[in-house]
């Protein structure tokens, strides 16, 4: 093929298929390389199509010691497929990327596009580059090249979207690689958070989650301690924005006017993912967390005296290096305090790059796995004493898309309550949609849902739900050839978005 046949446009529908590893900064970057790729003319291969696609993009993340062993084993079954599929393109992308640039390509030579966490806005120019010049395209930039919410974005929900607020962690916590790979904190001017949630509700989204790997950090960058807060505040008076939620704060931030303003804005729900790590100050302090367990159940008491419904989850590592038995039944101590509604537990394990890989005192296989055992029982009999409290309760539950594996088989819907704990109910007689909202009484009670068995109070038709039927009802539009050339890169035409905490664990 000559180079000036390879500029023009080809007349087919290139099909693309994303897969993502982490974190929400992940999944909203995923929603970001969707809607580049059908700017440029991609069209999304159907559900489970496991490889069989023209472009494959894997989305990685770095958190866990084995992320790089799962990336390589994915992409070797992938080898035989871009054999026997001629033009088929695989890409790189995420933390794993960010970190093993110079090793992806010498390991899986068969990858044809890698970028990091600051240049996803390239991928559909580095795709083609890479079949233009029939090479392989290894692209990492050191710094944010522009604020990834400028980019179109292919939002996986109609009525809930999320917003990213900053980029990047000024903090240093020995067991987190993140702010090596994101960078330092970047925050959005106010104006254009709110100008971009006003978009997406004028489109039909009724809830958002505010998105940042320090989320309650937001000002530092632009010198304003109280500007989360004021953020808060600002969203309450969004008409049409029912539910706002955020994630992931940290304890360091976490001040006094951040819980008025949780207590203060109606819209704002009663829902905080608050992470822990460890209960014990040692522990904390190897860490690197700048906060005590005197100082984080003190932010719990607080939270509750302020929203006494307010349902408080949390991320704990166990097994740390120099953990000792002592240091572990403090973090019992503090689960058992604070009381959450469900935590996400992690064993230990190593992060190459960070210092604490290299720490003495790595606590063997046996003892981590038992700890964890211990601290998983507790909690999930925490969790469902908590949600005991539940029952008898009436509760509005925005009903949501994918959240009832079971529904069918039950005859029920599914969806979220205002303090995000999952309510399976009756299916009523009358129509209801996603982004809808009824109104249930809550009749059981299990350690990780509430199930409302009795007639549906009430239906309310929002236009969350009328922005679902459109986009059911939407043909769907056959894309342009892909086109060899720039792709439309800017603001997009706002769609809705999707749910879920920040970088784990962290």
């Amino acid at each position: 093929m000559t180079s000036s046949n390879r500029s023009q446009a080809v007349d087919v529908q290139r099909s693309y298929e994303i897969r993502t590893y982490g974190c929400q900064m992940n999944v909203h970057d995923s929603e970001r390389l969707s809607g580049l790729l059908e700017g440029a003319g991609y069209v999304r291969a159907p559900a489970g199509a496991d490889g069989d696609a023209d472009v494959v993009v894997f989305n990685t993340c770095a958190v866990r010691e084995n992320a790089d062993n799962k990336l390589y084993g994915n992409l070797g079954r992938l080898a035989p497929m871009k054999t026997k599929r001629p033009g088929m393109q695989i890409a790189v992308g995420g933390c794993l990327a960010q970190k093993d640039r110079d090793t992806i390509v010498t390991r899986a030579p068969w990858v044809d596009v890698v970028f990091g966490t600051h240049n996803i806005g390239k991928l559909p120019v580095l795709l083609e580059r890479a079949r233009v010049l029939e090479e392989a395209q290894v692209e990492i930039a050191e710094s944010l090249e522009a604020f990834p919410s400028t980019l179109p974005t292919r939002r996986e929900s109609a009525y809930a979207a999320w917003v990213s607020i900053s980029v990047g962690c000024n903090n240093t916590c020995t067991f987190c690689i993140v702010p090596a790979l994101r960078g330092k904190e970047k925050d959005r001017r106010p104006g254009d958070i709110l100008a971009e949630i006003e978009a997406l509700v004028s489109e039909g989204v009724c809830e958002i989650t505010l998105l940042g790997q320090n989320v309650n950090a937001y000002g530092s960058d632009i010198g304003d301690r109280e500007a989360f807060s004021k953020l808060l505040r600002a969203c309450g008076r969004i008409e049409g924005l029912e539910r706002v939620r955020f994630t992931s704060p940290h304890p360091r931030d976490f001040t006094d006017d951040v819980i008025a303003a949780m207590a203060e804005t109606p819209n704002v729900m009663p829902q905080l993912h608050m992470p822990l790590q460890s209960g014990s100050d040692a522990i904390l302090k190897a860490m690197r967390r700048s906060y005590r367990q005197e100082r984080f159940l003190g932010i719990i008491g607080k939270v509750r005296a302020a929203l006494p419904h307010a349902a408080i989850s949390t991320d704990i590592i166990v097994g740390f290096p120099g953990e000792t038995e002592e240091d572990f039944e403090q973090t019992m101590h503090t689960v058992r305090e604070a009381r959450f509604a469900n935590a996400f537990t992690f064993q230990y394990s190593k992060r190459p790059g960070t210092p604490a890989a290299t720490m003495d005192g790595q606590i063997p296989k046996k003892v981590v796995q038992e700890r964890y055992e211990r601290l998983v029982a507790l909690q999930e009999e925490i969790s469902w004493d908590e949600n005991k409290k539940q029952v008898g309760r009436t509760l509005d539950v925005m009903v949501a898309e994918g959240e009832g594996r079971k529904d069918g088989a039950t005859h029920r819907l599914s969806g979220r309550a205002p303090d995000n704990r999952l309510v399976h109910f009756t299916k009523p007689d009358t129509e209801v949609r996603p982004g809808d909202v009824v109104t249930v009484d809550i009749t059981y009670a299990a350690p990780h849902h509430l199930l409302a068995e009795g007639p549906v109070a009430a239906v309310r038709r929002t236009r969350a739900g009328d922005a679902w039927q459109k986009r059911q009802d939407a043909p769907v539009a056959k894309p342009a050839g892909v086109m060899l050339g720039l792709p439309q890169i800017g603001v997009p035409e706002p769609l809705p978005a999707a749910v879920a905490p920040g970088c784990s664990p962290g």
